[in-house]
């Protein structure tokens, strides 16, 4: 009876010790956010499964026993990651520099070259190195239909290919137009007072004349060597109104009050054209997108 009893506990103890553990707990529960009596006939959670926690079961079952990913494939994951953040950075820095530091309206003009190639390199190797780790990190069309992570990945996703469609339109259709007025040809009003518009046409370009406006009067800069083409230290331009953007020259106003005072500058209201108001409606929405996609990578991080 002694020997039976000891036998007994044995495989009672055998059992315990070889029991795998629960693979669904209630941290499941809270990635997927379902409750538990959608896997489990109790209420509880616990003991007798249902027809979809058996699917899950065995869907947890498939992965881990799925090969581990190779030398190779975790190379070019950690090469496409490091891409991923490193133009993250450079195209979000981008757009906060010109948008809280030069402000949208030094591009009004026409869009910046430098910025066009950045933006454009930014978004091809986000669209590449995003593709290749959605493709490592997600593992299911249910993983990313119905947790949390694969939700905030397709809003972000979105909002990705909502940017690019965007600086698609700006870069083919708004940029031509912003540019269309610096090639229309000069004509000299009677008096000495031009409107901003007017402003616009002496752009340095194509033999004309070099002016802008500072503090309300018009300078000429057309014989300053720094001001080749237009174009001053590679980022203001002739043809408009640099009070704001001069203010963070390095030098003070005694250079711009050197130069040949041609007039004063309307204050009259100016109405911006349509495209120049879509211009700024699109720059100032992508700054919003920027910050939206930032608050989906906390809420991945930290949330």
């Amino acid at each position: 009876m002694r020997m039976k009893r000891a036998l007994l506990l044995i495989l009672f103890l055998s059992c315990l010790w070889c029991a795998a553990p629960a693979a669904a707990t209630e941290i499941y529960a809270q990635q997927t956010g379902k409750s538990c009596n959608v896997c489990h006939l109790d209420p509880a959670g616990g003991g007798e499964l249902t027809a979809a926690g058996k699917e899950f079961a065995a869907s947890r079952t498939a992965k881990s026993e799925a090969p581990a990913m190779g030398g190779v494939a975790k190379i070019v994951r950690f090469a496409a990651g490091y891409l991923h953040m490193l133009t993250a950075i450079l195209w979000f820095g981008t757009i906060l520099y010109v948008h809280l530091v030069l402000k949208p309206a030094y591009a009004a003009g026409g869009l910046p070259r430098g910025e066009v190639r950045v933006g454009v390199l930014s978004m091809a190797v986000m669209g590449v190195t995003g593709a290749l780790l959605t493709h490592f990190r997600v593992t299911s069309l249910d993983m990313l239909l119905h947790t949390r992570f694969g939700v905030l990945l397709l809003i972000k996703i979105s909002l990705y290919l909502f940017m690019v469609l965007s600086a698609t339109y700006v870069v083919l259709f708004i940029g031509p137009k912003l540019k269309a007025k610096r090639r229309e040809p000069v004509a000299l009003p009677a008096g000495s007072e031009l409107t901003v518009d007017e402003l616009g046409s002496f752009d340095g370009k194509e033999g004309r004349p070099t002016w802008f406006a500072y503090d309300g009067k018009l300078y000429d800069a057309s014989a300053s060597r720094l001001w080749k083409q237009g174009v001053h230290m590679g980022r203001h331009n002739s043809g408009e109104d640099l009070s704001e953007a001069l203010k963070l020259a390095p030098h003070g106003p005694e250079k711009v009050l050197a130069m040949p005072q041609v007039g004063t500058l309307s204050a009259g209201p100016r109405k911006a054209p349509l495209h120049e108001r879509v211009f700024f409606f699109m720059a100032y929405m992508n700054l919003s997108i920027v910050f939206l996609i930032v608050l989906i990578l906390s809420l991945w991080r930290w949330a």
